[in-house]
């Protein structure tokens, strides 16, 4: 059975795709015209961030599992997939202390202002006035603010848990309320929220849902963080709601086009003190890319078994 990886490289160097079997096809990656002829005589094809749809699967003849190294599918169409009876696999779970341990370590760095105070030891300007200590720009303690979690997933629920060690009170934002959790609409969690973090999936119910009238909700004082997909967020609303300092800071590892390109809002605010902006990496510590990979691996067993395991088509 042949395994084509098309973007391994999106996993690291530092792990071995071939791991996932004994006949593995590996590219560090692939430009959209080449992925129809990569993938045209492959039993499985792994993917990351490649777009898989009718015009680059349809003369894939032999291909018979479709292993995402990821939760989210949104990147696949799912009823072409169904149609030409195309298993789809992803992998749940591996990543959730990875994306909890970023949206907490930004949201914390936001709200010290570490970056201002890092930049006014390095440049010298510490060395340089004489004073033992600094405390301006001002900052808080997290205990007694107000988290709000927005999605309430494997990794919402741990922001939450990081949240509440902490001293915070958690609001909740989930279409199905969890009576373990104190639920709100997604208007009342922007307007008392001092932190905000999106975990949610990107999807017809879920994009632009963090618009630019719920951005307008939030406090001056407030921390956004997105983690979860850039398309959930008006992100241009975003950035002027930055400029024009209606809110203390954003930190953005997601975005609607990635890489963005050198038009995207975001190349306004990238330098600013207040602006965390990492490329996509939450998801992968190392630890978290290891068990993608061991899953990616057991989904396969599983399938060739004739066993179903993470399917979703």
């Amino acid at each position: 059975m042949k395994i084509t990886v098309l973007d391994a490289k999106t996993l690291g160097d530092d792990v071995d795709v071939k791991i996932l079997g004994d006949n593995v096809v590996a590219y560090d990656t692939t430009e959209a015209e080449m992925v129809a002829e990569r993938i045209a005589d492959t039993d499985v094809v792994v993917i990351n961030k490649i777009k898989l749809n009718e015009s680059n699967l349809k003369d894939a003849k032999n291909l018979k599992l479709i292993c995402v190294a990821a939760t989210g599918f949104d990147n696949i169409d799912t009823e072409y997939c169904k149609k030409r009876g195309i298993a789809l696999c992803n992998v749940r779970g591996y990543s959730t202390q990875s994306v909890a341990q970023l949206t907490v370590s930004m949201a914390l760095s936001l709200v010290m202002h570490q970056k201002e105070y890092n930049d006014f030891v390095r440049d010298g300007s510490y060395t340089r006035s004489g004073v033992a200590n600094r405390l301006s720009p001002t900052y808080y303690e997290v205990d007694g603010k107000v988290w709000g979690v927005v999605g309430l997933g494997n990794i919402g629920k741990q922001v939450a848990k990081v949240a509440q060690a902490m001293g915070c009170k958690v609001l909740a934002f989930k279409r199905t309320p969890d009576e373990n959790y104190n639920c709100v609409a997604l208007a009342e969690l922007m307007e008392k929220s001092d932190i905000i973090s999106v975990h949610l999936p990107a999807g017809a119910e879920t994009n632009g849902i963090i618009s630019k009238e719920m951005i307008a909700k939030m406090k001056k004082t407030a921390v956004f963080v997105n983690v979860a997909r850039g398309a959930v967020v008006d992100e241009e609303a975003l950035t002027q709601a930055v400029l024009e300092d209606k809110i203390l800071g954003v930190g953005i590892d997601v975005y609607s086009k990635e890489p963005f390109d050198e038009d995207h809002c975001f190349n306004k605010i990238k330098d600013l003190d207040n602006v965390i902006l990492t490329p996509h990496i939450a998801w992968g510590a190392y630890e978290a890319r290891v068990r993608c990979l061991n899953e990616i691996k057991l989904n396969i067993e599983s399938f060739t078994r004739g066993e179903e395991r993470n399917r979703v088509v």
